[in-house]
């Protein structure tokens, strides 16, 4: 119960889905958790419910894709816990699903701006904190859609692709100050976003079920298990690596 403890970790997109068992999760395991969200509700309700259990945790408004937000809540979560050991870059979006030759300027850019440069304005405001305690653990959440096409949501591909590559490229930088940086890669999670993907497709939590040789799609503590790994000490020699976790998807 203390693979995590007294690490001070940073979650975005914590107050639903992925994000919320890796909070609930990482609390369990000792972290003091900072969850941000731009769902207040939901990110003050998933609060209590930790602090219920006996977790340590404190809730922040954030929008990733405002540099201003980010670099002012990061420097407020060392305030209050006094360091910053990791940062779980989860916040993302889908997107519409529509062919590339229909998709607008605007459309490209929203994914854009929230998976992507989200994850890029995270990570450049985690590093100065975690040079100054000594090293620390960035994972960024990409997709088996950043490894494989699907012929479906461009936009979405394009930018877990770009997750998968910033990660091996920054986990080359910032070796040398004992910052490890590392992707996760889901399959089908069943989670707020991919039900409302779905929410049009007959019969889709079928069809996608069977996308899986293990015969189902995963469950978001599928993926919180992976996350707690490489926030914890366990994972002290891994860098730059792609942890896949899609009930054999992608072997096929």
């Amino acid at each position: 119960m203390e693979r995590v403890k007294d690490k001070v970790v940073i979650v975005t997109g914590g107050a639903l889905g992925i994000g919320r068992e890796t909070c609930i999760l990482l609390a369990k395991e000792g972290a003091k958790v900072a969850v941000t969200d731009i769902l207040d509700r939901e990110g003050e309700n998933l609060i209590e419910e930790i602090k219920k259990a006996g977790g340590n945790a404190k809730y922040w408004h954030l929008n990733v894709a405002n540099e201003g937000e980010v670099e002012k809540v990061y420097a407020e979560v060392v305030r209050e816990f006094k360091k910053l050991d990791a940062t779980v870059n989860n916040a993302g979006i889908a997107g519409v699903n529509k062919p590339t030759h229909e998709l607008t300027e605007a459309e490209w850019d929203q994914v854009m701006n929230i998976n992507v440069k989200g994850v890029f304005f995270c990570t450049k405001h985690a590093i100065p904190h975690m040079q100054k305690a000594g090293g620390g653990s960035i994972v960024n959440l990409s997709s088996i859609y950043g490894i494989i096409g699907a012929g479906d949501i461009p936009h979405y591909h394009a930018s877990k692709g770009a997750v998968r590559l910033m990660t091996k490229n920054d986990a080359l930088i910032y070796a040398r100050d004992k910052i490890r940086v590392n992707s996760i890669h889901p399959g089908f999670i069943w989670t707020p976003l991919v039900e409302e993907f779905g929410k049009d497709v007959p019969n889709f939590r079928e069809k996608v079920d069977n996308l899986h040789p293990l015969g189902h799609v995963g469950e978001p503590l599928d993926i919180a298990y992976g996350i707690v790994y490489l926030v914890s000490d366990e994972s002290k020699f891994v860098t730059g690596s792609e942890l896949v976790i899609d009930g054999g998807y992608t072997a096929k």
